[in-house]
This record gives structure tokens, C-alpha cells and sequence, in this order.
């Protein structure tokens, strides 16, 4: 179990009520990461994904950047999105789920300064961690080619202003390093000391492109917890659940499975509709209104009419 600097566990506040953030996420996710088990977290871009991840049983949910982007813009993850508009969806994630929530938080949206408003901004928004990555702005898709990376010293502190920026200990702060890309993966590992030493309660080095690679990572930091990203098709070869957990890896993200799910879905029924006239042969490929309605809480909806709207006139 990790303890000391980065895991300490903390007394959570009152549960969440209705349609408000999680106050209690970001202990909990310090509670999930202390466990034995790895954290894992498939990504949500909407709140209506976020609740789909929830009710799959998973005990987080990531919030991904990419599909944010996608989401919001229609446009690929090569820093468009603005950090108001990746608060509001933060947001709206958090008030939809009594998990913890991920969130990306790109590079923070500017120097140390505009990093302490960003973390204050996040953590108001009800989600329990963020990770803050290393590259130049605007930024990319990790397993994009073409990044550039801030020089190490400046991104350390950006870490200790997200470190001092939260108002509460128990608020994640992920750093992230893109320099695989860059300065090869003695250099990721060397920013990865670095923003350890800066502060950062967990490292994610992003883009290791082989298994040897994610080894040289955990034995370079036994004693710190690891974040990784587990992207569908991306740089990284695909590593079995069992391997990352014997190599100590604590936060395990799939940002895009849901994504690219739902985009071949979607693809699926359009092509349907536009050669029959009508979705109808795609019924058995959809939930049912029903179904769908519990989904979004409905019950939830009756129950609360029950309570406060007895007295309403019919």
C-alpha cells in the first residue's frame, strides 16, 4: 500500500446529494488508489457516458480530452478546446456520478499563474484529479506525432503552483511528461524525478512504445504511484490488466474505447436510415425507450415528485 507524501488518507466529507458534485471524490479516489487493486477508469466525454460508465460498475470515471474535443467541437484534440469550456464538461460529468472523476486538464492553460486558477477551477467543479502535461501550447494528442515539450524546470512549477493552488489535500495532481516523443525515454524518465520532486502525488508518462518501455517506467519509480494510459490504438502495445498490476500501476484509463464505440454505432445506424428510410431494421442495435429512461435516472426524477410535489393539484 502506498502511504506517506502522496497517498495519506484523509476522513471523506458528507455525501453528495442530487445533481450536486461528488464532495467526497476526491478522498475516495485517494481511498481507491491506496487499495490493492488498480483503478480503472474508461472515459466519458458527456455526463450521459459518465452515468453509462458508472452504472458499469467501474468505481471511476476518466474524462477524456480528446473526446471532450470531439464531443464539443467535432474537432480533433490538438488543443482547441478551451479551459472554461473543459470545466463546464467537468462539471457537468461530476454532477452526473457519485464516483471519483479524472479530468484532463491539458497543460493547465498557461504559465504557474493561469495553472493555480485552472486547479481551483477544476476542483470547484467537483472532480477529484487532474492530470497537467508538459507540452507546448497549444498541445496534441499524446500519440499524435508532432509534440514539443516546455522545458522541465518551468513545468516543475506548474506542479508546485497545482499543489499549493488546491484547497484540499486530498485533490490529485497527475503530472504528466510527453518527452517520449521528444527526448526519448531517458529524458521522461529524468522530468519524471523531477516533477516528483516538485510535488505531484502521481506520474504519467505518456506514450511508451513498448512493453519494455512501461517496465523501465515502474522500476524508475517503485515508490510513486503510476498513472497509464491504456489508449485504443495508440503508441502504447496493448498490456494485459494482470502485467500492469504486478508492475504497480495504480490509475489504469481507457479514454477513447466509448468514443470510437458509439462513433461506430452512430455510422452504423445513419447508413441504415439513409438506405431503408427508416431505423427500423436497426431496432435490435438500440436500447429500448424504456431502458434508456432508466439510464438517465428517471426513477430517481418519480421518486424526488413523490417527495416535494405530494401536494401538486392534477
Amino acid at each position: 500500500m502506498y502511504v506517506g507524501r502522496h497517498l495519506r488518507r484523509r476522513e471523506p466529507p458528507a455525501m453528495s446529494g442530487f445533481l450536486s458534485p461528488a464532495a467526497n471524490g476526491a478522498a475516495r479516489l485517494r481511498e481507491l488508489i491506496s487499495q490493492p487493486e488498480p483503478v480503472l477508469a474508461p472515459g466519458a466525454y458527456d455526463a450521459l457516458t459518465a452515468r453509462l460508465v458508472e452504472q458499469a460498475g467501474f468505481p471511476a470515471v476518466y474524462m477524456t480530452g480528446f473526446g471532450t474535443a470531439a464531443a464539443l467541437l467535432g474537432r480533433p484534440d490538438v488543443g482547441l478546446v478551451t479551459m472554461s469550456q473543459m470545466v463546464d464538461n467537468a462539471r457537468r460529468i461530476a454532477q452526473a456520478v457519485d464516483v471519483p472523476v479524472i479530468a484532463d486538464a491539458d497543460t493547465g492553460y498557461g504559465n504557474a499563474i493561469n495553472v493555480v486558477q485552472t486547479v481551483r477551477e477544476y476542483e470547484r467543479a467537483g472532480v477529484a484529479g487532474i492530470h497537467i502535461e508538459d507540452q507546448v501550447a497549444p498541445k496534441r494528442c499524446g500519440h499524435m506525432e508532432g509534440k514539443h515539450v516546455i522545458d522541465s524546470s518551468e513545468m516543475a512549477e506548474k506542479i508546485r503552483a497545482a499543489i499549493e493552488a488546491r484547497r484540499s489535500p486530498d485533490f490529485t495532481i497527475i503530472a504528466r511528461t510527453d518527452a517520449r516523443a521528444v527526448e526519448g525515454m531517458d529524458g521522461a524518465l529524468r522530468r519524471g524525478r523531477l516533477y516528483r520532486e516538485a510535488g505531484a502525488d502521481m506520474l504519467f508518462v505518456e506514450a511508451p512504445q513498448s512493453e519494455d518501455e512501461v517496465v523501465a517506467v515502474a522500476r524508475a519509480f517503485p515508490d510513486m504511484p503510476l498513472f497509464f494510459n491504456w489508449l485504443e490504438g495508440g503508441k502504447t502495445p496493448p498490456i494485459s490488466l494482470a502485467r500492469l498490476k504486478e508492475l504497480g500501476f495504480r490509475v489504469i484509463i481507457f479514454p477513447l474505447g466509448v468514443l470510437f464505440t458509439v462513433t461506430k454505432a452512430v455510422r452504423s445506424l445513419l447508413s441504415r436510415i439513409r438506405e431503408d428510410g427508416t431505423p427500423e431494421r436497426a431496432a435490435g442495435q438500440m436500447v429500448s425507450f424504456h431502458d434508456f429512461l432508466q439510464v438517465v435516472g428517471l426513477p430517481e426524477i418519480r421518486e424526488l415528485e413523490k417527495r416535494f410535489a405530494s401536494s401538486r393539484t392534477t
